[in-house]
């Protein structure tokens, strides 16, 4: 029976020893996560900018006469 609960208590050690590792992980994967999005919002809004850029130079090409 001793040895049962020794087993026991080491397993709901391990259990909460890996709890605590994935909270750990997870907490870092969102923030990892967060800057990522930033930064994909930030390279968005720069192609947005371009293409604003690149059409506006299109526009002010003259057009080919055949």
């Amino acid at each position: 029976m001793i040895n049962e609960l020794t087993a026991l208590e080491g397993k709901i050690a391990q259990v909460t020893d890996l709890c605590r590792t994935l909270r750990s992980e997870n907490r870092d994967l969102q923030q990892r996560l967060a800057a990522l999005e930033a930064e994909k919002r930030q390279l968005v809004e720069r192609m947005n900018g371009a293409r604003e850029r690149l059409e506006s130079l299109a526009g002010q090409l003259p057009e080919a006469k055949d």
